[in-house]
């Protein structure tokens, strides 16, 4: 029995490698559906709970998934085409050249170059997902199809799973369950609250200061959220070093204690305390080497296979040290 479950968790293993082969070009597509359809499955399960239809129960948490995926997406679609004028406008704002004073020596630091190569790589950006719209589309149709599937079939999948998973290691399998639910509640839920939270603090922060773009600076804010340990704070960075070049020192303070205060760190303060408890201990550290090496080496979807493995990773060596009775190092 048990090298015939061998056997058939090896063919499992070999058919999926085989399919990530063949489907390399929707790959991407195809693990955020797998991600968001396991996030949403103990959702499926509860409402499935109070007698609703199984079908019925699929649609309602697929169109949970669609509606929070076009919230997520919506930002940067805002950003990149409704205002993107705004967007250009603020780039261009920027001083050419920034005067540094070192022990008496002056230096100019000419930066010109570097607005104008983000401003051709932002024009780059927009051209490029134009020209991709309708694959984006196909892509996104897939996505909402897969969830609808996965969820639909969810009870024969986690079954047939569980099944060729040998019952002495199947609470090894559970722990790596429970780990990867957690930490994709974390990149998930969490973030996404976080950032929604950051944007309508930092709407009215940015119309008191007198900012002329008050909605674009929160959105900005808002999607910086996703960017760990750093976040809004680039933001923050950039407009105080403006204010201060611009030799607006009162806006510069201002915008450094009300921005940093409210924006930067009010939400981390108030809404991941409240959500925590549901996501897995994520080291700030491991996060942010995660999301980097995850965003270089795949691109966007990287930013959710760093961390999720990063942390499958942390969650495999306190495995291990139970297994072999590691006390760990204490201060």
């Amino acid at each position: 029995m048990d090298r015939r479950l061998a056997v058939l968790g090896g063919v499992l293993v070999t058919i999926a490698v085989l399919a990530a082969v063949i489907l390399v070009d929707v790959l991407g597509t195809v693990f955020f559906a797998l991600t968001v359809a396991f996030l949403l499955a103990p959702l499926r399960r509860r409402i499935r709970d109070r007698g609703v239809s199984r079908l019925m129960t699929t649609v309602i948490v697929t169109a949970t998934a669609f509606v929070g995926v076009v919230v997520l997406i919506a930002p940067v679609g805002y950003l990149l085409f409704a205002r993107f004028g705004d967007v250009l406008a603020f780039i261009n704002a920027l001083p050419e050249s920034i005067m540094l004073e070192v022990a008496g020596f002056q230096y100019e630091l000419v930066v010109a170059e570097l607005i104008a190569f983000a401003e051709q790589r932002l024009r780059g950006t927009v051209t490029s997902v134009a020209a991709a719209l309708p694959v984006l589309v196909t892509k996104f149709a897939l996505f909402v199809l897969l969830v609808f599937s996965l969820l639909h079939n969810e009870s024969d999948i986690r079954s047939s799973v569980i099944a060729v998973v040998p019952p002495e290691y199947r609470d090894i399998a559970n722990a790596l369950h429970e780990r990867a639910r957690n930490t994709l509640y974390a990149l998930y839920v969490l973030q996404a609250v976080t950032a929604l939270a950051t944007f309508l603090i930092a709407l009215p922060v940015f119309y008191f200061l007198g900012y002329s773009s008050p909605l674009v600076l929160a959105t900005v804010a808002g999607v910086l959220q996703f960017i760990p340990v750093l976040g809004p704070s680039i933001l923050i960075a950039v407009l105080v070093v403006g204010n201060l070049l611009a030799g607006d020192i009162v806006g510069a303070l201002a915008i450094a204690f009300l921005g940093g205060g409210l924006i930067a760190w009010l939400p981390d303060l108030t809404i991941r305390p409240r959500l925590a408890k549901r996501t897995a201990d994520i080291n700030g550290s491991l996060y942010f080497i995660g999301f980097v090496g995850g965003l270089l080496s795949l691109g966007a979807i990287g930013v959710i296979v760093g961390p999720l493995v990063i942390d499958l990773l942390a969650e495999t060596a306190g495995l291990v040290a139970d297994e072999f009775e590691i006390e760990p190092e204490t201060a």
